[in-house]
């Protein structure tokens, strides 16, 4: 998930070369987070299977995950402002490290352990990002740290894209009939995760390490509004603020629903019946079309302006999803992979119009956005009560709604840059 550095920040005893080595750290760190994040979707059906849980149960793993940013971001800035943001890289490593670790006992003990693994394991990486974002905007000249954001969270989009196939060869294909033909127990299947999420907590440790030995600019504030201590009654006058919150809060609410539900509903059998190790490859190819049209939407937004651009990826978001939910095989099944496409501008977009023209505010307005991305916690929880009241199919009106509050967003903001045009 990205995530916006304050702008008011500078660096200290900072070179214009001997750079590279920490932009490509710092870049392994965008897809790390990128890589775990997307996995989620490969463990919520693995984990309903194990411990026969309902959709609300399952979606409890977003909820902790994605609870973590509304809990730690706030906590998380003290702590970097306490010891740096260097060491506080460090430390959102080590913490996401010991999470993973934590799945090695969870498999053996139950869900509630995994709960709170995802929970140790989200809250390293909102310290990881609150701390590493800033320095992409000061490893090099100002005026291109446009282009080393793009090429981060293009990084960033790759770990999201290839986590879902990876972890279905990796941990659902474990829990796959045996080569003697019989089939794993619950616990080897649960045992599945040991593995690949140890790999992860030792690849995490690693850049710990070398995060730790590299020198990197030191950076301030120009001023004190970096971090939301507390937000001023002022700032939530501003009506685009407020609407650009719900729009965060449903955006990342709707893309995590439905990545979180695409494995079960593409095993439905009027979809596609697929088992749920095929199934992850599609994920893949979801998280993958917000990759490619993130570059397709930074050529387009050069000659369109941001509201009428979400505008037109949310309805087209719309009509995908009631594709999905009232049609069926081939047609419901790339419906839904292909909202990822027009899932790619709408974060930043939003986040850049809710931020317009905030002036001295933009700091808490920055604050009050990313708090917003909690909408992934308690929306794919909604959706899970959609599921199991009246079906999977038809629960996708949950996202179907949050596209369409994002559509008035756009609509309603369309001519907000027009006079700087």
């Amino acid at each position: 998930m990205e995530h916006v550095a304050p702008a008011t920040l500078r660096p200290h005893d900072h070179t214009a070369s001997g750079n590279t080595v920490p932009l490509i750290i710092i870049t392994l760190l965008f897809f790390m987070w990128g890589l775990l994040t997307s996995l989620n979707d490969v463990l919520i059906p693995h984990l309903k299977s194990i411990y026969t849980l309902n959709y609300v149960q399952a979606m409890l793993v977003q909820f902790c995950f994605f609870g973590a940013y509304f809990i730690v971001s706030l906590p998380a800035g003290m702590l970097i402002r306490r010891i740096g943001y260097q060491r506080g890289a460090v430390s959102g490593l080590v913490l996401a490290a010991a999470g993973c670790a934590l799945f090695f006992p969870a498999s053996t003990s139950g869900y509630a352990l995994f709960l709170l693994a995802f929970f140790v394991l989200a809250s390293g990486i909102t310290i990881l990002q609150v701390a590493a974002n800033p320095y992409v905007t000061v490893l090099g000249a100002p005026a291109t740290a446009s282009s080393r954001l793009t090429l981060t969270q293009a990084f960033n989009s790759l770990g999201t894209t290839i986590a879902p196939a990876l972890g279905g060869f990796l941990i659902l294909s474990e829990g796959a009939p045996a080569i003697a033909g019989l089939v794993r127990s619950k616990a080897e299947e649960a045992a599945a995760v040991q593995g690949p999420y140890l790999a992860l907590a030792a690849a995490l440790l690693a850049l710990a390490v070398l995060f730790a030995i590299v020198r990197l600019p030191k950076i301030s504030h120009t001023e004190d509004d970096g971090v939301v201590s507390s937000v001023e009654t002022s700032v939530l006058a501003h009506r685009h603020l407020l609407l650009g919150a719900i729009g965060i809060f449903l955006y990342v609410g709707g893309e995590v629903s439905i990545g979180s539900f695409l494995i079960n509903f593409l095993g439905e059998a009027n979809v596609a019946s697929l088992p749920a190790s095929s199934a992850a490859h599609y994920v893949s190819y979801y998280w993958g079309g917000a990759m490619v049209g993130r570059f397709i939407g930074f050529v387009v937004m050069r000659y369109v302006s941001p509201g009428k651009a979400l505008a037109f990826n949310s309805s087209a978001s719309i009509i995908l999803i009631l594709l999905a939910i009232f049609g069926s095989g081939q047609l419901a099944m790339w419906s839904i992979i292909a909202v990822g496409l027009f899932n790619s501008i709408m974060f930043p977009t939003i986040f850049s119009m809710a931020l317009h023209k905030l002036g001295k505010q933009t700091g808490q307005g920055s604050g009050i956005l990313c708090m917003a991305i909690v909408g992934g916690a308690l929306v794919p929880f909604a959706q899970g009560l959609l599921a199991d009241t009246i079906g999977l199919q038809w629960s996708f009106f949950v996202p179907a709604a949050c596209y369409t509050f994002i559509l008035y967003f756009g609509v309603k903001y369309a001519g907000m840059y027009r006079s700087a045009a």
